[in-house]
């Protein structure tokens, strides 16, 4: 079994938690870019695109190089696999609760069309058609109790 630290977790969770951090994750799967082209896409200063870069270092989910004047940040998926392996145990867990709904709506619709094909045999008309009863007229005024 994976061991992982809650306050690790809860750090993780916090940096994928921001759209503009997933982005960056996402620019970066399967390859090696420049800070600067990792800020282009974002409409954002950038220091304050560096602070974004900072938390995902600090998790431990980029890594950071610097060659002459270019600094560029790779990928680093060891702390997302902490977090998908701690994901799976409730990934188990609604599984089996979708399963078990499944099952149950698949009963319901058998149920259903059985009680729709057996009544078939009722004495009703198979006919949709509404047939109104004639009004009556109100009668005379009935009795009354004597005080």
């Amino acid at each position: 079994m994976v061991k992982y630290s809650d306050a690790m977790l809860d750090h993780v969770f916090a940096a994928l938690a921001d759209r503009t951090r997933r982005g960056v994750l996402e620019s970066l799967s399967g390859r090696s870019l420049a800070v600067s082209e990792l800020a282009a896409p974002h409409e954002m200063s950038l220091p304050g695109f560096m602070k974004h870069l900072r938390v995902l270092e600090d998790v431990g989910l980029i890594a950071r190089s610097k060659e002459g004047r270019v600094v560029s940040c790779e990928l680093s998926a060891a702390p997302m696999k902490t977090a998908a392996a701690w994901m799976s145990r409730y990934e188990k867990f609604w599984t089996e609760k979708l399963d078990s709904l499944a099952r149950y709506l698949y009963q319901q619709e058998e149920l259903q069309t059985w009680n729709k094909s057996g009544s078939r045999t009722n004495p009703r008309s198979p006919s949709v058609a509404v047939t109104r009863s004639r009004r009556r007229k109100s009668g005379g005024r009935g009795p009354t109790r004597k005080r």
